[in-house]
């Protein structure tokens, strides 16, 4: 009779569980602007899962043309998080301020930001921009505080401000790499804080003076430390479906956090650049090798596909994704804006007219068996307790008595801390969302035949030493409660 119910429960719990779990975003019909545009935008998205909505800017010989597409909101002024486009606006500003001979690219930090000593002193700017100062990828920072906050679609930066920068990057012991381009948005933080204190002018206010206001950007805005999007904006979301944190550190600026755009402003920085008037269009010039068909000027790439010669940047946020690229040999450029973390990267060079092969997407291996192993945990355990002792053809096979009600309840709490756990971090573009079912089934399944037993049951075991046995289970239920905290709380 309890397997019975059990069984159908467990089909009803999944079934449920199917139908209104984790479903990661999808491309919908509702478009606006430039209808063609907006056509072509869909047959170079491919498959719509994992969009949710497009903002698109085209430009081709001067003219431009608008399209959203997957929400009927979007307009050409609905603003996007650019995340590491921001990269290369720092590296327009370094080429306008050379150009003006406010310093050189050869300038060193030992002039440029004064008190930096050590191996830092001598790095350039001209390497900061390129990627190529040694310095590493992200600002120091503490390993298990930067996990948590990306787990929970927090600003991974927050807190960090300039004067923080500036007593990091004073403080290098070392600059491992040197001379290599390797990615770095620490090192694009750290420039930014150079120019800002050369010009005597905080970073947001001087590449707004000199690059974002004499392009006529002025929907082009830094929301720092804290400050809301801008109004209208869009709102990003990851794979789970749970909406991201915007980021906002000031410190980071230069490399990205807290910038917002459109695609109005950015086919204006585009028809600038194919124009050759932008204020800084000297960083667009390639310069240093950056790996196989790629190199880099001032921020902005520049790769070789099928012979053509492509200048862009893209940008990634907790909840957005951007690209910003455009072709000076055919005049056309093309700026997309998505409010999801799947890349738009292939999209915006099949635009261009380039063939960019599919992006797969994957998980590392280590993530997908963490996954896996936190989704069955949450479903055999309260089966394997509730149920215990289980037989096979006679045989028992799990458990050699039935358990107390302390093992039943701990039981239910890894459940359901490792459900909330995975159910808000899991990308589920990835994970496949039966297996999530599964576990959801197994669990209610446990937990109906814990119920149906639980008076036969002893609160503890003959034997069992009390003291342990109840602070095991408060600490169960107090890791239970805090997991439930940091993932369901804002």
């Amino acid at each position: 009779m309890r397997a019975a119910v059990a069984t159908v429960v467990a089909i009803l719990a999944a079934g449920g569980a199917l139908v209104a779990g984790p479903r990661p975003p999808s491309l919908g019909p509702e478009q606006t602007g430039d209808a063609a545009l907006a056509t072509l935008v869909r047959d170079a998205a491919g498959d719509p899962g994992g969009y949710r909505g497009l903002s698109v800017a085209h430009v081709q010989d001067g003219a431009v043309r608008f399209a959203g597409v997957g929400d009927d909101r979007i307009t050409p002024d609905t603003a996007f998080e650019i995340g590491s486009v921001t990269k290369a606006l720092t590296g327009m500003l370094l080429a306008d301020l050379e150009s003006d001979g406010l310093l050189r690219a050869q300038d060193t930090l030992g002039t440029l930001l004064p008190g930096t000593g050590g191996p830092a002193a001598s790095i350039t700017a001209e390497e900061l921009t390129g990627h190529r100062s040694g310095l590493p990828r992200l600002p120091p920072q503490n390993p298990a505080t930067l996990f948590l906050r990306q787990a929970r679609a927090a600003d991974p930066y927050a807190g960090i401000t300039p004067e923080r920068i500036g007593r990091d990057v004073a403080g290098t012991e070392s600059l491992d790499g040197r001379g290599q381009v390797a990615y770095s948005n620490y090192g694009v933080s750290v420039l930014g804080l150079a120019l800002a204190t050369r010009a005597g002018v905080p970073y947001p206010r001087l590449v707004t003076d000199r690059v974002l206001t004499p392009l006529g950007m002025s929907r082009t805005v830094f929301t720092l430390d804290g400050a809301a999007p801008p109004p209208g904006a869009a709102e990003g979301g990851t794979p789970s479906g749970r909406a991201a944190a915007p980021w906002t550190a000031s410190g980071t600026a230069p490399a990205g956090t807290g910038a917002w755009s459109t695609a109005a402003d950015l086919g204006r920085l585009l028809t600038a650049l194919l124009a050759g008037t932008a204020p800084g269009q000297a960083a667009t010039t390639p310069r240093f090798d950056a790996g196989p068909d790629e190199r880099i000027g001032y921020g902005w790439f520049t790769r070789t596909v099928d012979g053509r010669q492509i200048v862009w940047h893209n940008g990634a946020t907790g909840g957005f994704r951007a690209f910003v690229g455009f072709e000076p040999a055919t005049g056309r450029g093309v700026a997309v804006l998505g409010d999801t973390t799947r890349s738009v990267d292939a999209l915006g060079l099949r635009l261009l007219g380039a063939d960019a092969p599919d992006e797969t997407r994957s998980l590392p291996e280590w993530s997908v068996t963490v996954i896996t192993v936190l989704l069955l945990l949450a479903g055999v355990s309260p089966v394997t307790t509730g149920a215990a002792p289980i037989r096979l053809r006679g045989r028992r096979v799990i458990g050699t008595e039935p358990p107390d009600r302390l093992q039943v309840v701990d039981a239910a709490l890894v459940s359901a801390g490792c459900l909330t756990v995975v159910r808000l971090t899991g990308d589920w573009q990835v994970v496949p969302a039966w297996l999530w079912a599964l576990a959801v089934g197994l669990s209610a399944a446990g937990a109906v035949v814990a119920a149906l037993r639980w008076r036969e049951l002893r609160t503890l075991r003959e034997g069992s030493n009390a003291a342990s046995r109840w602070t095991g289970t408060a600490i169960s239920a107090v890791t239970a409660i805090a997991l439930a905290a940091l993932f369901l709380l804002p």
